[in-house]
């Protein structure tokens, strides 16, 4: 396949914020290239957001039914070859239902759907159809992420007992909501972000984190989540304690109500031989802890780093990467391993092209989520995640 893979949009038009990181991250590369979409309900909105990115008026589309109905009945070298999902919680699994139901594999915005049971039914078609599906837990897609998962993987951290993620903002510290503010009107409205606030926007990036570098999964927990802006009807605060499979406990906390805090996503993780620590803050460095040695730094971009945190580098040491460029690397991935399903081609268990989120990772964000709102609506119980 001598070609660009060829994607469209739903959601992300004129007014978006994440919709522009999606389009960004995804021509990092050269492996993709944006050839239709449906960028808004509104559809005049969504042919004029279409033409401010130079596309043909023919292939901007008044709906998402309309596009993925549209650009099925064209020659495959012309239609899309998967769908990028950037629209609010309540519209990601209509239109990944329909993709798959059509042909189109689909990468989308995370939480995966608005609900455990629709995740759970996404899981069975995407079985079912055999396509692919790719979540963008972009948070996954730094070179140092994955040099700290290869250290727990290979032992050198020894069995792992404890860790802690937390991923602290102050935005909606006030009521933003009421000011007309889009991304604060529907992240705290329960009809369109489903059942959960600051748990269901950033606490399921610290619950991915936390199962991506450890390699463990969440089997329950107990939560205490917190609505402190007056009148507020979702959480904007969320302390969660964690048991892991195998025994290790952790802790979660996030919040969009520490005041002065950006996207101060961290986490520390500890073995019984040492431990690490990475801040989204500075990305570019991982502290590694020893019992009977001095504390390590490790960079990106350095020769002395796995071969799947090199490969995830893009420029000499020191040159900052960060956000985009993690976004990009969950493009770049997904995009190799759309090549190689054209081109016939099994993927090793291995290769870089299958390390992305999957629809896996969908549902137990999903089932997270329902076991929070569930234990702290019963005083902080104890609750097992129902995957």
């Amino acid at each position: 396949m001598s070609t660009k893979i060829r994607y469209g949009m739903i959601g992300g038009g004129r007014g978006a914020f994440i919709g522009a990181v999606h389009r960004i991250a995804a021509a990092l590369d050269q492996q993709v290239e944006l050839v239709c979409g449906a960028f808004s309900s509104d559809p005049e909105k969504s042919k004029a957001s279409g033409a401010d990115l130079f596309l043909p008026a023919s292939r901007c589309y008044g709906s998402y039914a309309e596009m993925i109905t549209a650009e099925a009945g064209l020659p495959a070298d012309q239609r899309m070859d998967f769908v990028a999902i950037v629209t609010p919680n309540h519209v990601h699994f209509p239109p990944a239902k329909l993709a798959l139901e059509n042909g189109f594999h689909v990468l989308s915005d995370k939480p995966a759907t608005f609900d455990l049971a629709e995740a759970k039914e996404l899981q069975k078609l995407v079985k079912k159809t055999g396509l692919l599906y790719g979540l963008t837990h972009n948070y996954t897609g730094y070179p140092l992420v994955k040099e700290a998962r290869e250290l727990v993987a290979t032992g050198k951290l020894g069995k792992i007992r404890k860790v802690v993620v937390e991923y602290p903002q102050g935005w909606l510290a006030t009521r933003l909501e009421e000011s007309g503010q889009k991304q604060a009107a529907w992240r705290t409205d329960p009809k369109r972000s489903g059942a959960a606030g600051s748990i269901g926007d950033i606490g399921t990036h610290a619950e991915n984190l936390a199962e991506y570098i450890s390699g463990l999964q969440i089997s329950e927990l107990a939560a205490d989540l917190t609505s402190f802006v007056k009148g507020r009807q979702l959480d904007d605060d969320g302390n969660v304690l964690l048991r892991f499979k195998g025994g290790a406990k952790g802790l979660l906390h996030c919040s969009q109500i520490s005041v002065g805090e950006e996207n101060n996503l961290n986490i520390r993780v500890y073995g019984e031989k040492g431990g690490l620590e990475w801040h989204q803050k500075e990305p570019n460095t991982l502290l590694v802890k020893w019992m009977d040695q001095p504390m390590q730094v490790y960079r990106t971009a350095n020769g002395y780093l796995c071969a799947a945190a090199k490969a995830a580098g893009r420029t000499p040491p020191a040159h900052p990467e960060g956000y985009l460029e993690a976004f990009a690397n969950i493009y770049k991935h997904f995009a190799l391993a759309i090549r190689a399903r054209v081109e016939g081609r099994k993927l090793a268990k291995d290769d870089f092209a299958n390390d992305y989120p999957k629809i896996e990772d969908g549902v137990r964000g999903m089932a997270f989520i329902e076991a929070v709102v569930k234990s702290s609506k019963a005083n902080a119980a104890w609750t097992k995640l129902e995957v």
